[in-house]
């Protein structure tokens, strides 16, 4: 790669900023030198002065509900209940018969979710609505019987509502896997050069089979669930292991390995579940709740750590967070705490200490802002905390929890950094991060010799850019171990 300036990590190591030449050999990063200096060899990717940084993963996706949003109806516009009905009426029925919409967000809806409401605009035919955070769907008379579920609002919660995305994931995997390799695309166009699969399903079976099947746009991590847990520990998955068929195309190789034990403890601000130390105001007895016990989630580290397994623990709220820590601090198991939304001042440093990462979705801040005016206005602990857990020495690892937000790194630098992205003003930007550290947080590797050659070339200098050049910030090429899988 000819005539670079390197933006990112790795920059330390030179003298200057003048344009720099990349030599990569056999999927890494061998020499730097200044460009010109040593004469090219083999193929050669002109730079023509644009910005290097290294390649940016996405640590919190659900990659196939990600991947089949753009087939089901975007509810994200629908300002109360009567409008997200109204949207589903005029939806065109998947080829399965089921009209699908995801995205809605009735936190602040002035009416309520019902089965009638719902039944009186789509009659017959299952009608299915996703919450924006998954953990609630909204489904008409017609769809609860289908699905053997009954629920006197038509709204499931919870672990219902999980079985029914997974159910909606899962109906056409041919299909699911075809969505699969052009979301992957999409991805590269970003600059993604890694993700963690947070996916419902049997993921040790599915990625390998989209290998075979071709698939390289990126690195992948993927998650088992406690319900697949003896199956895991049966087929002998460790966290880190390299988990790929041996006849895997070329092009595939080393991309798949297996990635933590997935846990939700509590439930989400969208649905006044997330388990705090205070109640949510319009609810004086509600606590959130936490939906495995801490006993039973100390079990399940106890299991997962002693099966070679690394762990990533949903909580969302103090209470859960908290909750996490304790488990974490008796089983000596290691990995992330996945949101990590609300935090108690205390728990900083026993974060630091024990050395677990804080997986957060920087978006997320930007997303909430209204609901937590609204639903922690009580809450003492800290919301959406990232640069008192930089400072108290945490880890951080950048996400989307697509489809929750956009699978877009560079929108998670830009709230990290910015913590706005309209033209309110910055919220809560004691909390912002300056672009190195929000960076660090989006990859895995640096732009130095002996690195994996995964690297991003951007049309702008991220080191100068504003909160809105980095969410639209230009990708002009993408290397995944010196392998373009993106070019513009």
């Amino acid at each position: 790669m000819a005539s670079v300036r390197i933006a990112g990590p790795g920059r330390e190591f030179l003298a200057d900023d003048e344009p720099v030449d990349l030599f990569i050999d056999e999927g890494r990063i061998v020499d730097i030198a200044p460009t010109g200096a040593l004469a090219p060899r083999g193929e050669v990717l002109d730079g023509e002065g644009a910005w290097v940084v290294p390649g940016l993963w996405d640590n919190h996706v659900h990659t196939v509900q990600w991947a089949l949003e753009s087939q089901r109806t975007p509810l994200g516009v629908a300002a109360s209940a009567v409008e997200a009905a109204r949207i589903m009426s005029r939806a065109m029925p998947l080829p399965d018969g089921r009209r699908v919409g995801s995205g809605f967000r009735d936190v602040l809806w002035p009416d309520a979710p019902s089965v009638e409401l719902l039944d009186a605009v789509t009659g017959e035919v299952p009608t299915y609505l996703i919450n924006a955070d998954v953990h609630s769907t909204w489904l008409n008379s017609a769809a609860l019987r289908r699905e053997g579920f009954d629920a006197i609002d038509g709204v499931l919660r919870e672990a219902d509502a999980f079985e029914i995305s997974r159910r909606l994931n899962a109906a056409d995997p041919d299909h699911g896997d075809r969505a699969v390799v052009a979301a992957g695309s999409r991805a590269a166009a970003r600059g993604v050069t890694g993700l963690v699969d947070f996916d419902m399903a049997w993921n040790a079976d599915a990625w390998p089979r989209r290998v075979m099947a071709g698939f390289a746009a990126h690195r992948v991590e993927f998650a088992v669930y406690p319900f697949d847990l003896p199956r895991a520990i049966s087929a002998g998955l460790r966290t880190g292991e390299l988990r790929e068929l041996a006849d895997a195309p070329d092009a595939g190789r080393g991309l798949v390995h297996v990635g933590p034990l997935k846990i939700i403890s509590d439930g989400s601000l969208g649905t006044r579940t997330a388990a705090c130390s205070h109640a949510y105001p319009d609810d004086p007895e509600n606590y959130g709740v936490l939906t495995v016990p801490p006993a039973e989630l100390t079990e399940l580290l106890t299991i997962a750590t002693g099966a070679g397994l690394g762990a990533a623990v949903h909580a969302i709220g103090d209470r859960a967070v908290t909750a996490a820590l304790d488990a974490f601090t008796v089983t000596g198991a290691v990995g992330t705490i996945e949101h990590a939304q609300l935090v108690r001042h205390a728990d900083l440093a026993r974060f630091a200490r024990l050395g677990i990462i804080a997986s957060v979705q920087p978006q997320h801040a930007l997303d909430d802002r209204d609901v937590v005016g609204t639903h922690w206005a009580s809450q003492t602990s800290i919301g959406y905390p990232l640069k008192a857990l930089r400072d108290a020495g945490v880890g951080l690892r950048f996400g989307s929890d697509a489809p929750v937000a956009p699978l877009d790194p560079w929108l998670a630098i830009a709230a990290a950094v910015a913590r706005t992205d309209d033209d309110r003003e910055p919220w809560h930007p004691e909390e912002a991060l300056g672009l190195d550290d929000a960076l660090r947080a989006s990859i895995r590797s640096e732009t130095r010799p002996d690195e994996v050659a995964d690297i991003v070339l951007c049309g702008e200098d991220p080191r100068s850019a504003d909160g809105e050049t980095l969410r639209r910030m230009p990708v002009v090429a993408t290397l995944l171990g010196g392998r373009l899988t993106h070019r513009a």
